[in-house]
């Protein structure tokens, strides 16, 4: 008799940004219902991610959000925070015998089975959603940290080394949300 498994996707988003979170997404939904053209959240426009978000937390059977704030990331690094916010995201699931496709060349510590897929995002598509829901996720607490910070302009530039947020942390100094161990923040701390 074959061993049945729970597929599981799982990718992150905001590893490169100045300031955020990394959040990682775990998702469980059948293929057949993911969106014919979900992609990496990268080369999706934020119109169809949103759709797409709709569609996955709608139908999938379970999802879950693993997310290290700046304080960790610094402490940790973007590295370990990331594969850290991927173990929570798994747990979080509570199901056993899982396989679970992970985007990129690392894996997280899981139980089950496990395996990295280098560019998974754009070729396994319950990796792609994953991928979806950890970046409007993301973005949604981008959003919620411009509210209190609108100085930096989050909720366009998502944390990200932009020219204007490059600006104004020479102008503004640092906020409590900014990593402090990337550049160039470490330059411009205050």
């Amino acid at each position: 008799m074959t061993k049945k498994y729970t597929i599981v996707g799982i990718d992150e988003a905001g590893r490169g940004p100045l300031a955020g979170p990394v959040v990682a997404a775990a998702v469980i939904i059948e293929e057949k219902h993911l969106p014919n053209k979900i992609n990496d959240s990268k080369k999706v426009s934020e119109r169809n991610r949103d759709l797409y978000y709709k569609i996955i937390t709608e139908k999938a059977w379970k999802y879950s959000f693993g997310i290290i704030q700046s304080e960790e990331i610094d402490n940790i690094n973007i590295h370990e925070a990331t594969l850290k916010a991927m173990q929570i995201s798994h747990e979080k699931l509570n199901c056993s015998d899982t396989k679970t496709y992970v985007d990129g060349i690392f894996k997280p510590k899981i139980e089950g089975e496990s395996f990295a897929i280098k560019h998974g995002d754009r070729f396994v598509p319950i990796i792609s959603a994953a991928s979806i829901l950890a970046k409007v996720a993301r973005d949604k607490i981008m959003l919620e940290i411009d509210k209190e910070f609108p100085s930096y302009d989050f909720k366009n530039n998502k944390g990200y080394p932009t020219k204007k947020h490059i600006e104004m942390i020479k102008k503004h100094g640092i906020c409590k949300y900014h990593r402090k161990t990337f550049k160039p923040i470490k330059y411009y701390e205050q």
